[in-house]
C-alpha cells in the first residue's frame, strides 16, 4: 500500500514563505511576478525629444554635431602639457636608464590623444567620447602624481599647498594662456620647480575643465541616449516627413483636381455661350435670307 502512494503523481505543492507562512506563491504566481518585474525596464530618452542635425535637403542625419575641440581650453592646455613635459623631461631627467621619462611622456601625449580621439569619435557614439575623455583624465592624473612626486624626491615646494607668493602670478598666468607658443620662451629659462609648478597647475586647471565637460556630456547622454536612439529617431523623423510629404502632394492633386474642375466648367460654359451665339447668328442669317428673298418677289 505504502508503495502504490509513492508511485501515485502528487499534486503540485506550493511555495510557502518560510518568513511568512500565510503567504503562498504558486508557479503561476512566480511566473507572473517575473513576467511583472520584466516590464519595468528602465525609460529610455524619446525619439521625438532627441534634436538631429539635417543636410541641405533636410534629410536628418544620426550623426551628432561635432565638436570643434581644438579651440577647447582643455585641449589647448593638454597640448602645453606635451612640449613642457618633454622639455622638462629632456633637461632635468635622466636620459637612460629611468622609465619615468617615457611614462610622463606617454601620459601627456595620451591627454591630448584621447580628447581628440574621443570628440572625432563621439559624432557617431557617445558612449565611446565619454570613455575616451574619461580615459584622457586618468591620464592627467597620472602626469599629475609625477610631477607631485618629483617635488617629494628633491625637496622642493608645491606652490599651492605652501602659499608661495607667485603661486597667484602663476594661476593667472596658466588661466589667461592656453597655447604652446606662450610657454615655449621659458622651457629653456625656467628652473624644476618652476616648470613642476606650472605644470601641476595645467593639470589641475585641466581635471576641473574635463570634470565640467564629462558631467554636461554625462547629462546629454541621459537625455539624447546614444547611437541606437538616434538612429530610431532619424527613422521615425524620415517616415514623419515622408508622410507630410504624401499628404501635402495629397493635398496639391485635390487642389489641382478642384482647379480643374472649376476650369472644366467655365469651359462648358463658354462652349454654352458660343453655342447660344451660334444659334443667334443663324437665325440672324436666316431672317437676313428671308428679307432678301422677299425683296427680290417685290
Amino acid at each position: 500500500m505504502n508503495n502504490n502512494k509513492e508511485n501515485q503523481p502528487q499534486p503540485p505543492r506550493e511555495t510557502r514563505d518560510l518568513r511568512n507562512p500565510q503567504e503562498t506563491q504558486t508557479p503561476r504566481n512566480l511566473r507572473e511576478t517575473r513576467e511583472t518585474r520584466n516590464t519595468q525596464a528602465p525609460q529610455f530618452p524619446h525619439p521625438k525629444n532627441i534634436p538631429l542635425s539635417r543636410y541641405s535637403d533636410g534629410t536628418p542625419s544620426v550623426m551628432r554635431k561635432s565638436t570643434v575641440y581644438k579651440e577647447l581650453h582643455f585641449f589647448r592646455k593638454s597640448d602645453v602639457l606635451v612640449q613642457l613635459t618633454k622639455a622638462f623631461c629632456h633637461r632635468f631627467l635622466p636620459h637612460y636608464g629611468d622609465r619615468t621619462v617615457d611614462q610622463m611622456i606617454q601620459a601627456a601625449r595620451s591627454i591630448k590623444q584621447n580628447i581628440a580621439e574621443g570628440f572625432t569619435d563621439g559624432q557617431t557614439s557617445f558612449e565611446t567620447e565619454i570613455k575616451l575623455l574619461g580615459i584622457a583624465k586618468g591620464s592627467n592624473q597620472e602626469l599629475l602624481e609625477d610631477y607631485q612626486d618629483y617635488l617629494k624626491q628633491h625637496n622642493l615646494p608645491e606652490w599651492a599647498k605652501t602659499n608661495i607668493p607667485r603661486y597667484d602670478d602663476m594661476r593667472t598666468f596658466c588661466r589667461d594662456h592656453s597655447d604652446e607658443i606662450h610657454y615655449r620662451p621659458y622651457f629653456d629659462r625656467w628652473t624644476d620647480e618652476e616648470m613642476v609648478n606650472v605644470a601641476i597647475c595645467l593639470c589641475h586647471m585641466v581635471d576641473k575643465a574635463m570634470t565640467s565637460f564629462l558631467a554636461k556630456r554625462d547629462r546629454e547622454f541621459v537625455e539624447e541616449g546614444g547611437i541606437r536612439e538616434r538612429m530610431t529617431a532619424a527613422r521615425l523623423d524620415m517616415r514623419a516627413t515622408q508622410k507630410q510629404i504624401i499628404a501635402q502632394q495629397e493635398q496639391e492633386i485635390a487642389t489641382l483636381k478642384a482647379q480643374n474642375n472649376s476650369l472644366t466648367a467655365q469651359i462648358n460654359s463658354q462652349k454654352n455661350q458660343i453655342n447660344s451665339l451660334t444659334a443667334q447668328i443663324s437665325s440672324l442669317q436666316h431672317k437676313l435670307s428671308l428679307q432678301d428673298s422677299q425683296q427680290n418677289n417685290e
